[in-house]
């Protein structure tokens, strides 16, 4: 794909794909061939994905959906109000959840990525 991923969605993905499983490989080899086809019009910055598979290698998730790889979310206070899920459809990149657990705090991607950067 031409078109690269907007910062807020490759960061979260970076930090969130950053282990050295060979899933977590897979994964990150994935990425440069990724585009947003789509975002959740609520503002929580969910994105769907499209692929181009052809240039790229399954990752060894198995058929189906699967959550490939998660990242809880913690402030700056010690709480955790929500985890980043990143799933697949048959080993590919399909599409990056932001989930929220409380009303208290919004949590949103540019939320998410400043969490996730601040605890590296």
């Amino acid at each position: 794909m031409n078109e690269s991923l907007p910062a807020d969605v490759a960061d979260v993905l970076a930090a969130v794909l950053n282990g050295d499983t060979p899933v977590h490989i897979a994964l990150q080899r994935q990425v440069p061939h990724l585009s947003v086809r789509a975002r959740c019009t609520c503002g929580c910055g969910t994105a769907y994905f499209e692929l181009d598979t052809s240039k790229v290698e399954p990752a060894p998730t198995g058929p189906g959906t699967v959550v490939a790889a998660e990242a809880q979310l913690v402030t700056e206070a010690g709480e955790c109000p929500g985890e980043i899920l990143v799933f697949t459809q048959g080993g590919y990149l399909s599409w990056m959840e932001v989930c929220s657990w409380s009303d208290d705090i919004d949590v949103t991607l540019a939320a998410a990525r400043h969490w996730l950067q601040t605890r590296s």
